[in-house]
Protein backbone atom coordinates (compact mmCIF):
# COMPACT_ATOMS: atom_id res chain seq x y z
CA UNK A 1 0.00 0.00 0.00
CA UNK A 2 1.15 3.48 -0.51
CA UNK A 3 1.78 5.83 2.12
CA UNK A 4 -1.11 7.34 4.21
CA UNK A 5 -2.04 8.90 7.09
CA UNK A 6 -4.47 7.79 10.45
CA UNK A 7 -6.27 9.00 12.99
CA UNK A 8 -6.45 7.11 16.54
CA UNK A 9 -8.61 7.50 19.91
CA UNK A 10 -8.44 5.42 22.60
CA UNK A 11 -8.41 4.90 25.97
CA UNK A 12 -9.76 3.35 29.01
CA UNK A 13 -13.72 4.49 30.00
CA UNK A 14 -13.39 5.85 33.75
CA UNK A 15 -16.98 5.35 35.14
CA UNK A 16 -18.92 8.70 35.87
CA UNK A 17 -16.14 10.86 33.97
CA UNK A 18 -16.85 13.96 32.21
CA UNK A 19 -20.46 12.59 32.11
CA UNK A 20 -22.20 15.99 32.79
CA UNK A 21 -25.73 16.07 34.15
CA UNK A 22 -28.17 13.69 32.53
CA UNK A 23 -31.76 15.66 33.35
CA UNK A 24 -34.41 14.24 31.07
CA UNK A 25 -31.61 12.58 28.63
CA UNK A 26 -33.37 9.19 27.55
CA UNK A 27 -31.16 5.94 26.94
CA UNK A 28 -31.99 2.45 25.61
CA UNK A 29 -30.13 0.79 28.49
CA UNK A 30 -31.66 -2.45 29.45
CA UNK A 31 -33.38 -3.16 33.07
CA UNK A 32 -30.59 -4.96 34.71
CA UNK A 33 -28.38 -0.89 33.18
CA UNK A 34 -26.28 -2.66 30.80
CA UNK A 35 -25.38 -0.82 27.79
CA UNK A 36 -23.30 -0.31 24.73
CA UNK A 37 -20.73 2.13 24.85
CA UNK A 38 -17.94 4.00 22.34
CA UNK A 39 -14.54 2.70 23.60
CA UNK A 40 -12.64 4.46 20.83
CA UNK A 41 -12.14 5.11 17.06
CA UNK A 42 -9.61 5.29 14.73
CA UNK A 43 -9.23 6.49 10.90
CA UNK A 44 -7.23 6.03 8.09
CA UNK A 45 -7.20 7.17 4.62
CA UNK A 46 -4.92 6.06 1.70
CA UNK A 47 -2.08 7.73 -0.66
CA UNK A 48 -1.33 10.98 -0.65
CA UNK A 49 -4.40 13.76 -1.37
CA UNK A 50 -5.41 14.22 -4.33
CA UNK A 51 -6.31 18.34 -4.95
CA UNK A 52 -8.88 19.85 -7.03
CA UNK A 53 -5.80 20.82 -8.99
CA UNK A 54 -5.14 17.40 -10.16
CA UNK A 55 -8.74 16.02 -11.27
CA UNK A 56 -8.26 14.61 -14.87
CA UNK A 57 -8.34 17.99 -17.28
CA UNK A 58 -10.87 16.62 -19.73
CA UNK A 59 -13.50 17.22 -16.61
CA UNK A 60 -13.33 20.55 -17.33
CA UNK A 61 -13.31 21.55 -13.52
CA UNK A 62 -11.30 23.81 -11.33
CA UNK A 63 -10.76 24.49 -7.37
CA UNK A 64 -12.91 27.17 -7.61
CA UNK A 65 -15.70 24.85 -9.66
CA UNK A 66 -15.33 22.16 -7.09
CA UNK A 67 -15.27 23.68 -3.70
CA UNK A 68 -18.22 26.15 -4.83
CA UNK A 69 -20.58 23.03 -5.30
CA UNK A 70 -19.05 20.64 -2.68
CA UNK A 71 -16.71 22.29 -0.18
CA UNK A 72 -14.31 19.56 -1.30
CA UNK A 73 -10.54 20.46 -1.66
CA UNK A 74 -9.12 17.15 -2.11
CA UNK A 75 -9.43 13.58 -1.70
CA UNK A 76 -7.07 10.34 -1.20
CA UNK A 77 -7.30 6.94 -3.52
CA UNK A 78 -6.41 3.85 -2.79
CA UNK A 79 -3.44 2.95 -5.06
CA UNK A 80 -3.18 -0.09 -7.57
CA UNK A 81 -4.06 -3.31 -5.92
CA UNK A 82 -5.53 -1.63 -2.83
CA UNK A 83 -9.17 -2.77 -1.53
CA UNK A 84 -11.61 -2.58 1.02
CA UNK A 85 -10.41 -4.86 3.11
CA UNK A 86 -6.91 -3.65 3.07
CA UNK A 87 -8.05 0.04 4.33
CA UNK A 88 -10.24 -1.21 6.81
CA UNK A 89 -7.32 -3.44 8.00
CA UNK A 90 -5.31 -0.26 8.58
CA UNK A 91 -7.84 1.61 10.19
CA UNK A 92 -8.90 -1.89 12.80
CA UNK A 93 -5.02 -2.50 13.78
CA UNK A 94 -4.25 1.00 14.34
CA UNK A 95 -7.34 0.84 17.00
CA UNK A 96 -6.61 -2.23 18.05
CA UNK A 97 -3.18 -0.95 18.86
CA UNK A 98 -4.09 1.68 21.34
CA UNK A 99 -7.00 -0.31 22.84
CA UNK A 100 -7.16 -0.55 26.45
CA UNK A 101 -6.92 -4.41 27.60
CA UNK A 102 -10.26 -4.20 28.68
CA UNK A 103 -10.66 -7.84 27.03
CA UNK A 104 -11.28 -9.84 23.82
CA UNK A 105 -13.15 -8.53 20.62
CA UNK A 106 -15.96 -11.05 20.37
CA UNK A 107 -17.57 -9.80 16.89
CA UNK A 108 -16.65 -7.99 13.72
CA UNK A 109 -18.95 -6.31 11.50
CA UNK A 110 -17.88 -4.17 8.68
CA UNK A 111 -19.87 -1.36 7.20
CA UNK A 112 -19.32 -1.48 3.47
CA UNK A 113 -20.72 -0.97 -0.21
CA UNK A 114 -17.49 -1.60 -2.24
CA UNK A 115 -16.62 -5.48 -0.42
CA UNK A 116 -13.72 -6.71 -1.74
CA UNK A 117 -16.14 -9.72 -3.61
CA UNK A 118 -19.64 -9.97 -4.10
CA UNK A 119 -19.19 -13.14 -2.28
CA UNK A 120 -17.79 -14.04 0.51
CA UNK A 121 -18.10 -10.79 2.89
CA UNK A 122 -15.08 -9.18 3.72
CA UNK A 123 -15.35 -9.23 6.98
CA UNK A 124 -14.61 -12.88 7.58
CA UNK A 125 -11.20 -12.41 5.94
CA UNK A 126 -10.86 -9.05 7.94
CA UNK A 127 -11.21 -10.66 11.33
CA UNK A 128 -8.48 -13.23 10.05
CA UNK A 129 -6.08 -10.80 9.19
CA UNK A 130 -6.39 -9.32 12.00
CA UNK A 131 -5.81 -12.51 14.35
CA UNK A 132 -9.11 -12.10 15.63
CA UNK A 133 -9.51 -16.27 15.23
CA UNK A 134 -12.92 -17.32 14.30
CA UNK A 135 -15.26 -14.56 16.17
CA UNK A 136 -18.59 -14.28 14.47
CA UNK A 137 -17.66 -11.36 11.82
CA UNK A 138 -20.37 -10.06 8.83
CA UNK A 139 -20.73 -7.12 6.35
CA UNK A 140 -23.92 -4.91 5.88
CA UNK A 141 -24.40 -2.79 2.77
CA UNK A 142 -26.26 0.08 4.06
CA UNK A 143 -24.15 2.08 1.68
CA UNK A 144 -23.50 5.79 3.65
CA UNK A 145 -25.55 5.21 6.28
CA UNK A 146 -23.51 2.10 6.88
CA UNK A 147 -21.72 2.94 9.87
CA UNK A 148 -24.58 4.20 11.67
CA UNK A 149 -26.33 1.16 11.09
CA UNK A 150 -23.49 -0.48 12.27
CA UNK A 151 -23.33 1.68 15.48
CA UNK A 152 -27.17 0.16 16.50
CA UNK A 153 -26.55 -3.15 15.32
CA UNK A 154 -23.13 -3.35 17.77
CA UNK A 155 -25.51 -1.71 20.70
CA UNK A 156 -28.33 -4.63 20.23
CA UNK A 157 -25.59 -7.23 19.99
CA UNK A 158 -23.82 -5.86 23.17
CA UNK A 159 -26.73 -4.80 25.07
CA UNK A 160 -28.44 -8.11 24.66
CA UNK A 161 -25.51 -10.04 26.75
CA UNK A 162 -24.62 -12.19 23.54
CA UNK A 163 -21.29 -10.31 23.05
CA UNK A 164 -19.03 -7.97 25.21
CA UNK A 165 -16.86 -6.06 22.99
CA UNK A 166 -17.33 -5.50 19.24
CA UNK A 167 -15.39 -3.95 16.31
CA UNK A 168 -17.12 -2.07 14.14
CA UNK A 169 -15.28 -0.70 10.54
CA UNK A 170 -16.75 1.36 7.95
CA UNK A 171 -14.60 1.17 4.62
CA UNK A 172 -15.20 2.03 1.33
CA UNK A 173 -13.18 2.40 -1.66
CA UNK A 174 -15.26 4.01 -4.32
CA UNK A 175 -12.37 5.02 -6.52
CA UNK A 176 -12.34 1.72 -7.94
CA UNK A 177 -16.56 1.82 -9.20
CA UNK A 178 -16.02 5.37 -10.49
CA UNK A 179 -16.78 5.84 -14.07
CA UNK A 180 -13.43 7.99 -15.48
CA UNK A 181 -15.89 10.07 -17.37
CA UNK A 182 -18.15 10.78 -14.50
CA UNK A 183 -17.18 13.99 -13.05
CA UNK A 184 -20.09 14.54 -10.83
CA UNK A 185 -19.30 11.18 -8.58
CA UNK A 186 -15.10 11.29 -9.68
CA UNK A 187 -14.82 15.25 -7.65
CA UNK A 188 -16.44 14.10 -4.57
CA UNK A 189 -15.65 10.47 -4.10
CA UNK A 190 -12.50 9.20 -2.17
CA UNK A 191 -11.09 6.28 -0.25
CA UNK A 192 -10.89 5.96 3.62
CA UNK A 193 -11.61 3.13 6.57
CA UNK A 194 -12.31 4.38 10.06
CA UNK A 195 -13.10 2.11 12.93
CA UNK A 196 -14.74 2.13 16.39
CA UNK A 197 -14.81 -0.42 19.32
CA UNK A 198 -17.72 -0.90 20.72
CA UNK A 199 -18.10 -2.52 24.76
CA UNK A 200 -20.57 -3.02 27.16
CA UNK A 201 -21.12 -0.67 29.70
CA UNK A 202 -23.31 0.52 32.29
CA UNK A 203 -26.17 3.12 31.91
CA UNK A 204 -24.29 7.17 32.55
CA UNK A 205 -20.98 5.37 31.66
CA UNK A 206 -18.58 7.76 29.38
CA UNK A 207 -19.33 6.83 25.46
CA UNK A 208 -22.86 5.65 26.08
CA UNK A 209 -24.75 4.93 23.05
CA UNK A 210 -27.76 6.37 24.08
CA UNK A 211 -30.68 5.91 21.38
CA UNK A 212 -31.08 5.52 17.38
CA UNK A 213 -33.93 6.32 14.34
CA UNK A 214 -33.14 3.96 11.67
CA UNK A 215 -35.39 3.58 8.25
CA UNK A 216 -35.85 3.00 4.26
CA UNK A 217 -37.10 3.94 1.51
CA UNK A 218 -36.80 1.16 -1.15
CA UNK A 219 -38.91 2.55 -3.65
CA UNK A 220 -35.82 5.13 -4.15
CA UNK A 221 -32.97 2.05 -4.63
CA UNK A 222 -32.86 3.69 -8.34
CA UNK A 223 -31.20 6.98 -7.42
CA UNK A 224 -28.14 5.25 -5.70
CA UNK A 225 -26.55 2.23 -7.44
CA UNK A 226 -24.12 0.33 -9.37
CA UNK A 227 -26.79 -1.70 -12.07
CA UNK A 228 -24.59 -4.10 -12.93
CA UNK A 229 -23.20 -7.42 -11.69
CA UNK A 230 -25.86 -8.53 -8.79
CA UNK A 231 -27.98 -11.37 -9.64
CA UNK A 232 -30.53 -9.13 -10.71
CA UNK A 233 -28.31 -8.09 -13.61
CA UNK A 234 -27.48 -12.02 -14.47
CA UNK A 235 -30.47 -12.97 -14.16
CA UNK A 236 -31.69 -10.11 -17.21
CA UNK A 237 -29.84 -12.62 -19.65
CA UNK A 238 -28.35 -9.96 -21.07
CA UNK A 239 -24.47 -9.37 -21.66
CA UNK A 240 -22.94 -7.65 -18.85
CA UNK A 241 -22.19 -3.85 -20.58
CA UNK A 242 -19.20 -2.29 -18.92
CA UNK A 243 -21.47 1.08 -17.65
CA UNK A 244 -23.30 -0.74 -15.82
CA UNK A 245 -20.16 -1.87 -13.47
CA UNK A 246 -19.71 2.15 -12.39
CA UNK A 247 -21.74 3.45 -9.62
CA UNK A 248 -24.50 6.05 -10.64
CA UNK A 249 -26.43 8.48 -8.83
CA UNK A 250 -29.20 10.82 -9.60
CA UNK A 251 -27.27 13.88 -7.45
CA UNK A 252 -30.49 16.31 -7.78
CA UNK A 253 -32.91 14.01 -6.35
CA UNK A 254 -30.65 12.67 -3.55
CA UNK A 255 -29.82 16.05 -2.82
CA UNK A 256 -33.41 16.29 -1.86
CA UNK A 257 -34.08 13.07 -0.24
CA UNK A 258 -30.51 13.54 2.02
CA UNK A 259 -31.77 16.68 3.32
CA UNK A 260 -35.49 15.38 3.70
CA UNK A 261 -34.81 11.96 5.95
CA UNK A 262 -31.37 13.25 8.01
CA UNK A 263 -33.62 16.69 8.82
CA UNK A 264 -36.40 14.73 9.68
CA UNK A 265 -34.78 11.25 11.82
CA UNK A 266 -32.46 14.02 13.73
CA UNK A 267 -35.66 15.61 14.78
CA UNK A 268 -37.20 12.34 15.32
CA UNK A 269 -33.92 11.50 17.60
CA UNK A 270 -33.79 14.60 19.62
CA UNK A 271 -37.04 14.21 20.67
CA UNK A 272 -36.82 10.35 22.00
CA UNK A 273 -33.51 11.17 23.60
CA UNK A 274 -34.94 14.16 25.05
CA UNK A 275 -32.37 16.45 24.25
CA UNK A 276 -33.05 20.08 22.80
CA UNK A 277 -31.00 21.64 19.29
CA UNK A 278 -29.52 23.83 21.44
CA UNK A 279 -27.79 21.06 24.18
CA UNK A 280 -26.04 19.44 21.00
CA UNK A 281 -22.44 19.94 21.18
CA UNK A 282 -21.69 18.39 18.34
CA UNK A 283 -23.41 17.60 15.27
CA UNK A 284 -21.35 14.93 12.96
CA UNK A 285 -23.33 14.47 9.59
CA UNK A 286 -22.02 11.77 7.11
CA UNK A 287 -20.02 13.96 4.86
CA UNK A 288 -21.71 13.65 1.70
CA UNK A 289 -21.07 17.40 0.46
CA UNK A 290 -21.22 20.65 2.26
CA UNK A 291 -24.30 22.04 0.75
CA UNK A 292 -25.87 19.36 2.28
CA UNK A 293 -24.61 19.30 5.58
CA UNK A 294 -25.09 22.97 5.82
CA UNK A 295 -29.02 22.83 4.94
CA UNK A 296 -29.57 19.28 7.24
CA UNK A 297 -27.89 21.34 9.87
CA UNK A 298 -29.75 24.75 8.80
CA UNK A 299 -33.26 22.90 9.40
CA UNK A 300 -32.79 20.99 12.96
CA UNK A 301 -31.07 24.01 14.34
CA UNK A 302 -27.40 23.68 15.07
CA UNK A 303 -25.38 25.75 14.02
CA UNK A 304 -21.93 25.83 12.22
CA UNK A 305 -19.83 26.45 14.99
CA UNK A 306 -20.96 22.58 16.16
CA UNK A 307 -20.73 20.86 13.07
CA UNK A 308 -17.72 18.25 13.18
CA UNK A 309 -16.96 18.34 8.92
CA UNK A 310 -13.59 16.52 7.42
CA UNK A 311 -15.13 16.71 3.78
CA UNK A 312 -12.65 19.18 2.60
CA UNK A 313 -9.60 17.05 3.23
CA UNK A 314 -11.29 13.32 1.98
CA UNK A 315 -13.96 14.30 0.61
CA UNK A 316 -16.79 11.79 0.60
CA UNK A 317 -15.59 8.30 1.71
CA UNK A 318 -18.91 6.34 1.66
CA UNK A 319 -19.32 4.63 5.56
CA UNK A 320 -16.06 6.11 6.69
CA UNK A 321 -17.01 9.62 6.66
CA UNK A 322 -18.10 9.44 10.05
CA UNK A 323 -15.57 7.55 12.27
CA UNK A 324 -13.14 9.70 9.92
CA UNK A 325 -14.73 13.00 11.00
CA UNK A 326 -14.80 11.84 14.26
CA UNK A 327 -11.26 10.65 15.09
CA UNK A 328 -10.07 13.74 13.58
CA UNK A 329 -11.98 16.26 15.55
CA UNK A 330 -10.87 14.20 18.61
CA UNK A 331 -6.99 14.55 17.58
CA UNK A 332 -7.50 18.09 17.13
CA UNK A 333 -9.30 18.04 20.70
CA UNK A 334 -12.90 19.54 19.78
CA UNK A 335 -14.30 16.59 21.59
CA UNK A 336 -14.43 16.44 24.96
CA UNK A 337 -15.34 13.89 28.05
CA UNK A 338 -18.95 13.77 28.00
CA UNK A 339 -19.95 16.02 25.12
CA UNK A 340 -23.33 15.63 23.33
CA UNK A 341 -22.66 13.97 20.02
CA UNK A 342 -25.15 13.73 17.09
CA UNK A 343 -24.72 11.23 13.97
CA UNK A 344 -26.58 11.30 11.44
CA UNK A 345 -26.17 9.61 7.46
CA UNK A 346 -28.18 9.03 4.59
CA UNK A 347 -27.26 6.34 1.59
CA UNK A 348 -27.91 4.16 -0.81
CA UNK A 349 -31.36 1.97 -0.92
CA UNK A 350 -32.77 4.34 0.66
CA UNK A 351 -30.76 4.26 3.78
CA UNK A 352 -30.79 6.81 6.30
CA UNK A 353 -30.26 6.60 10.47
CA UNK A 354 -29.21 8.64 13.32
CA UNK A 355 -27.48 7.87 16.39
CA UNK A 356 -26.96 10.04 20.01
CA UNK A 357 -23.78 9.42 22.12
CA UNK A 358 -22.09 10.63 25.22
CA UNK A 359 -18.20 11.08 24.55
CA UNK A 360 -15.90 9.13 26.09
CA UNK A 361 -13.27 11.13 27.95
CA UNK A 362 -11.29 14.17 27.31
CA UNK A 363 -7.97 13.41 24.98
CA UNK A 364 -5.12 14.82 25.44
CA UNK A 365 -3.48 15.31 21.94
CA UNK A 366 -0.21 14.06 20.48
CA UNK A 367 1.13 13.80 16.86
CA UNK A 368 3.88 11.48 15.64
CA UNK A 369 5.24 10.98 12.54
CA UNK A 370 6.03 7.35 11.01
CA UNK A 371 5.92 5.90 7.47
CA UNK A 372 2.62 5.71 7.08
CA UNK A 373 2.30 9.85 7.79
CA UNK A 374 0.91 11.70 10.53
CA UNK A 375 -1.87 9.79 12.74
CA UNK A 376 -2.99 11.82 16.16
CA UNK A 377 -3.21 9.60 18.94
CA UNK A 378 -5.61 11.13 21.95
CA UNK A 379 -5.41 9.16 25.45
CA UNK A 380 -8.02 9.69 28.16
Amino acid sequence: MTTGSGQRVTGRRAAGSGAGPRGREHALATGSGRTAVLEGVAGWVPGEPVPNELLPAGWGVDDAWVRRRTGIGSRHRAGPGAATGDLAYEAASRLLAGAPAAGPVDAVVLATATPDHLCPGTAPALAARLGLGTVPALDIAAVCSGFVYGLALCHGLIASGLYGRVLLVGADVYSTWLDPEDRSAGVVFGDGAGAALIAAGQAGDPGELLAFDLGSDGTGYELITVPGGGARARASGKPAALPDAYFRMQGSTVYQHAVERMTGSCRTLLERVGWDPAEVDHFVPHQANARILRAVADRVGIGPQRCVTHLERVGNTGAASIPLALADAAGRGVLRGGDRVLLTAFGGGLTWGSAALRWPGTPQTDSTISTEGTQHVAVR
